[in-house]
């Protein structure tokens, strides 16, 4: 054996608000776009990503600690209510 594995490595990020390690695949990429939080679902809008899991504890403790202008390097609050109204319908959708 070479001792490769056959299945392929999962790239991993950190969730910023509860600061757990994910699949990549079930964290949400969030970008900055004009003082503002954007959810990026695709994964293909240009700029600094930070990752969170879809759900509204993870925004509210991310929020809480201030954890979006830290990631994006940016002066001052960013607005996260078009984040916030995204994760709520995609919840909804779920159940």
């Amino acid at each position: 054996m070479s001792g490769r594995t056959p299945a392929r490595a999962c790239p991993e990020r950190t969730c910023v608000g509860c600061r757990e390690r994910a699949a990549k695949s079930e964290l949400l990429r969030i970008v900055a776009k004009e003082g503002a939080c954007a959810p990026d679902p695709s994964g293909t809008l240009p700029g600094r990503g930070a990752y969170v899991h879809p759900a509204l504890v993870c925004l509210d403790l991310a929020v809480r600690r201030r954890a979006f202008p830290r990631a994006f390097r940016a002066q001052g609050p960013l607005d996260t209510q078009a984040l916030r109204r995204a994760i709520e319908t995609a919840d909804q959708q779920a159940t």
